[in-house]
């Protein structure tokens, strides 16, 4: 199993994003391998919100009804003691600005024993997760870009 975090979504539906075939090349290996893949309903909050700004809402809307109706994609929602834990990786990882948002996807790894992250934020190795190799070239080089909206 995989965690998908939003900067792989983001690039997947936008063309002029950088990592654009990182993602389309990188979604596609997953769902030819058909690895189970899981994120949070904060990280499709935060897609969402993100393609409406860069595209349009009418396109974020279309994008979020696919994601939702997904078989290949579980969406993980936050209990009370989640998000407990999310506070306690929001103040281990304070020198890094983590958001609150990869703190959450943190702990609901942890309780759902993911190790790999389709990412491309270092907050997710820094935390002790695996990046997935379809995105690890990117993170020696560039800083979080989705993380700290």
């Amino acid at each position: 199993m995989i965690f998908v975090d939003t900067g792989p979504l983001i690039a997947r539906y936008l063309p002029r994003d950088q990592y654009h075939q990182l993602a389309v090349d990188s979604w596609r290996d997953l769902e030819r391998n058909r690895w189970p893949m899981l994120t949070t309903n904060l990280v499709l909050s935060e897609t969402l919100t993100l393609l409406g700004r860069r595209a349009s809402y009418a396109f974020a809307a279309a994008k979020g009804r696919t994601l939702l109706a997904s078989s290949r994609l579980q969406i993980l929602h936050a209990d009370a003691e989640d998000e407990q834990a999310a506070l306690v990786w929001f103040e281990k990882l304070a020198d890094q600005q983590v958001s609150f948002t990869d703190c959450l996807s943190f702990a609901l790894m942890r309780r759902h024993r993911l190790k790999k992250a389709f990412s491309f934020d270092r907050h997710f190795s820094a935390a002790g997760f695996e990046l997935w190799a379809g995105a690890i070239s990117w993170v020696a080089e560039t800083p979080a870009p989705y993380g700290a909206e």
